[in-house]
């Protein structure tokens, strides 16, 4: 053993520093032998030093442990792991390969990577991910903490670190365009939007390669390591650059009073199946970290539909998880996550939906996560559908039921009216729990995966083609209409009824209760040209368009004039569900017709009305939704002496009249309130 080279410990698992060198640890059971590999550049065909592990003296239980003095943060490195190749039997070491290490924090060698070098028999060194030793401890963090927003005070955006920035037309600098440090200039105008958190979909380092070529992954569902950020989102080009990068962008958004949430794909990886690269787990240990087919075991269970499906609930890949979760909460500062397919979180090693599943009670009650968001994705690719009934109150829920429920009485579908008004009251007979707030349902009419705002109402079917897959992709129930001409189109008729419905569906969405949820553009009306799975569209389609903020100021106005009015009111704030008693001392919620008190739940009713009243703050507001296609005369409450109806919203009219501020409102003559077809009005009660 050289004089550099000394035992280690088995704790912390990756690499670990320390004043006079660096700790490595890896789990690995069913490994023959290990080694450790150092490079002095990103892209060596061979390393500058090996170093083997001696299994009587390196080695506790099943962790691999050697510490290696004067090596510093900044050392690139990876593993070689010798054993069985018996896939049948579950082995599948390969020695050729260059693996990262699973708690790698940064990576490198992104730019000369190769999926196919890593997916065939020989040497990938030059052609490999590799991992990178960072020291968290020496970032400057000023005194930033999680700001911990009530969800009853939160409004998420979910957005694409690279896209949102990517368009020429972002006012970026062309080689910072698409990274972290472009986010940061934009956080003006997320500020002004009124949003309090941006969710980010996947920032953990992801293979881009993983797509049919010569397409790219753009979404990021691809997942290589769990604890470094991803490497192409990055301005500094360093090998610590990104993690420091993405922190300064945390910081920033904090300083703004914005929450960072991480989109995180904990339920596979960009391994794949049978035929995919290995990269890290499959060679470590590929039983330990994967589901995999009992019969024949060179077979993956795949419930996320990519192919494999991570074992959530065995010991060693949920410490990882928990782990990971630790970091970015600990080291990284996010204030959240949201699990994507949550429901693989609920199955046993075997693949078996479970009760109390091991990983859930250990996220729920980790104390480092205590004051972080979860969010759950409660379904997964094999049929596990869990909203309503996912793992206790520690995690709210992406609530897909509002956004088909919401998307259909727009549509001006029938049946809708006592579907609506569930979800309208956050969902009490999806969450029934007595104690669950309404805030536990995220509500959302698009979100990445689907269609856009602006192509929910102009398109009638999904436009594929550019994916390359025959159109065969992505969702075919979309509840979308195109208002009667499929795209584009320069009819001011239908431009102006699309511009109403969007208005009509952005009223619902933020006087429902619950935590609203934004994608990415939807408030300038952002359009993929009707495609319903933009995941490898790295381009002008699934990027944010900038020109479109001057394109359409008049729905931008809308949609932050909305957002700043139900921000003001506690009605929107309460963390119980509304009351449905008007001589209540508690918030409370009653409903109408078009008559007041007699609202119509026949199966062909297009139309509703209810009254928000929250007593001891004096708010009181009167909200009629008509998705019928003629004009209807709704009754309106009658007010004590010394207040009046003040017309907030009318989605049927032009601007500046469809929003006017507290201040600015038309008071309303009479006892009714004539809405136009498919519009929506909400009045508030003033005295002034």
């Amino acid at each position: 053993m050289k004089s550099d080279i000394g035992r280690g410990q088995s704790f912390p698992l990756g690499a670990t520093v320390y004043p006079d060198g660096v700790n490595f640890c890896l789990f690995s059971k069913t490994c023959a032998s290990l080694e450790l590999l150092f490079f002095d550049a990103q892209d060596d065909a061979k390393p500058s030093r090996v170093i083997k592990f001696d299994p009587q003296y390196n080695k506790t239980f099943y962790y691999w442990h050697i510490f290696v003095k004067g090596i510093k943060a900044g050392q690139i490195y990876g593993y070689r792991a010798y054993g069985m190749f018996e896939p049948e039997l579950g082995y599948r070491f390969d020695a050729d390969k260059v693996l990262l290490d699973p708690y790698a924090k940064a990576v490198v060698n992104t730019e000369n990577y190769s999926r196919e070098a890593a997916s065939k028999r020989g040497d990938n060194c030059a052609k490999a991910m590799k991992a990178v030793v960072v020291d968290p401890k020496t970032y400057d963090w000023e005194d930033d903490k999680p700001l911990e927003i009530p969800y009853s005070q939160t409004v998420i955006y979910e957005m694409h670190v690279g896209g949102f920035t990517r368009n020429p037309n972002s006012g970026i600098p062309p080689s910072k365009r698409g990274t972290y440090a472009a986010l940061i200039d934009k956080i003006p105008y997320l500020k002004d939007l009124g949003i309090t958190a941006v969710e980010l979909m996947p920032v953990h380092q992801f293979d881009e390669q993983d797509a049919v070529p010569p397409r790219k992954n753009y979404w990021g569902y691809s997942t290589v390591s769990f604890f470094a950020p991803h490497r192409q989102y990055s301005f500094r080009r360093d090998h610590l650059g990104p993690v420091d990068e993405f922190r300064d962008m945390v910081k920033a958004l904090h300083k703004a009073g914005i929450e960072v949430i991480l989109d995180v794909v904990y339920n596979h990886t960009a391994e794949g199946n049978e035929n995919g690269p290995t990269l890290s787990f499959r060679g470590i240990d590929n039983s330990m970290y994967y589901m995999l087919e009992e019969e024949n075991q060179s077979f993956y269970s795949n419930y996320s539909g990519c192919g494999n499906t991570i074992k959530a609930n065995h010991e060693i890949a949920g410490q990882m998880i928990i782990d990971s979760l630790r970091y970015w909460v600990s080291e990284m500062h996010v204030d959240g996550f949201r699990f994507d397919l949550a429901s693989i979180f609920s199955r046993n090693r075997d693949g078996t939906p479970m009760e109390d599943a091991p990983i859930l009670w250990i996220i729920k009650s980790d104390p480092v996560l205590a004051g972080a968001k979860l969010i759950a994705e409660a379904w997964d690719a094999g049929g596990l559908y869990e909203v309503g009934s996912f793992a206790g109150d520690r995690f709210t829920e992406w609530n897909g039921q509002f956004r088909d429920d919401v998307r259909s009485f727009v549509k001006s579908e029938p049946k809708q009216i006592q579907r609506l008004a569930y979800r309208i009251m956050g969902s009490p007979d999806i969450y029934p729990k007595p104690d669950r707030e309404p805030h536990c349902s995220i509500n959302f009419i698009t979100c990445h995966d689907g269609f856009t705002l602006n192509d929910l109402v102009s398109y009638n079917q999904k436009h594929n083609q550019a994916n390359g897959e025959n159109n065969r992709d992505g969702h075919n129930d979309n509840r979308s209409w195109n208002c009667g001409v499929e795209g584009l189109t320069n009819d001011t008729y239908i431009e102006a009824l699309r511009n109403q419905q969007m208005k009509n569906l952005w009223t619902i969405l933020l006087v429902s209760q619950g935590t609203p949820m934004l994608l990415m553009g939807d408030e300038v009306r952002r359009t993929q040209n009707g495609n319903n799975n933009a995941y490898c569209q790295d381009n002008e389609l699934g990027w944010f368009d900038w020109s479109d903020v001057g394109k359409h100021p008049e729905l931008l106005r809308f949609v932050k004039n909305l957002i700043r009015f139900t921000q003001r009111l506690q009605i929107f704030r309460i963390e119980s569900i509304l009351v449905m008693d008007p001589n209540s001392k508690l918030p409370n919620i009653t409903w109408h017709g078009v008559r007041l008190n007699k609202p119509d739940w026949a199966d062909y009713s297009r139309s509703i009305a209810f009254s928000l009243r929250h007593p001891e703050k004096q708010e009181y507001l009167h909200i009629m939704l008509n998705s019928y296609w003629e004009p209807l005369l709704f009754e309106i409450p009658i007010l004590p002496k010394g207040q009046r109806w003040y017309r907030i919203v009318d989605t049927a009219l032009a601007v500046p009249n469809d929003f006017c501020t507290e201040k600015t409102a038309p008071p309303i003559q009479g006892n009714h309130y004539r809405v136009q077809g498919r519009g929506s009005v909400i009045l508030m009660a003033q005295s002034r």
